[in-house]
């Protein structure tokens, strides 16, 4: 029907049923119908990550097929990053290290766990925080998990009109924008992948960040993993 009277030259039994389904809902007008779950009447905006916190991380690396755990100290403020490499069994000849990157600083520390041997490493690439940028393109919205134990997500990338494929994919909680997955690409093959998990806010300890003695005759090359 049409709005503006557009009921006067109806038949009076249609207007009989119109009133008596008014009736029935109290004079309230209909409920309108539920949106989807992204949310059809507005375009998502990026959320706002959380700037500090602790956490694990699983990284795949899809040249090699390896997997890297380790615990994760975030502080995006101060740009500052620090992973101290999990060991999940006996493996051998492999070594273990913590690494502490100081953006502002551009620079990289590496310990070996076992030894505290340190190498001192400038970081050429900027500082790349967990978070959703401003610009990135909203690709979808669905939940982890199943009936009675699941978690909303949104996915978003750096995907423009101009170029086919993304090069970045990040997937956040949408409660409280906590990180999911980030995953990169170059050359459009998959370079890395990283699932976040345990993460909780706030740094319990900032003297994480501080490297130790022993770097302060830090060598300038990285060590290897391997024996």
């Amino acid at each position: 029907m049409a709005r503006g009277g557009g009921c006067l030259g109806q038949p009076r039994l249609l207007l009989l049923l119109l009133g008596g389904l008014l009736c029935l809902h109290g004079g309230a007008p209909l409920a309108a119908a539920p949106q989807g779950r992204a949310g059809r009447g507005q375009p998502p905006t990026p959320c706002q990550a959380p700037l500090q916190w602790e956490g694990r991380t699983v990284a795949y690396d899809h040249s090699s097929g390896r997997n890297t755990r380790a615990v994760v100290s975030y502080d995006g403020p101060n740009q500052r990053l620090r992973l101290l490499e999990e060991r999940k069994g006996l493996i051998p000849c492999k070594k273990f290290f913590e690494y502490i990157f100081l953006y502002k600083d551009a620079v990289m520390f590496q310990i070996e766990q076992v030894t505290k041997l340190c190498s001192k490493i400038a970081l050429t690439e900027p500082w790349d925080p967990y978070d959703i940028p401003d610009n990135s393109t909203y690709e979808d919205q669905y939940y982890i998990g199943g009936p009675g134990d699941e978690i909303m997500v949104q996915e978003w990338s750096d995907r423009k009109p101009a170029r086919k494929f993304e090069s970045w994919v990040g997937v956040y909680t949408v409660k409280d924008c906590y990180p999911v997955q980030e995953t990169y690409t170059k050359n459009y093959s998959v370079t890395t992948s990283t699932r976040f998990f345990d993460l909780q806010l706030g740094i319990t300890d900032p003297s994480v960040f501080t490297p130790p003695s022993t770097c302060q005759e830090a060598q300038p090359i990285k060590m290897k993993d391997e024996c």
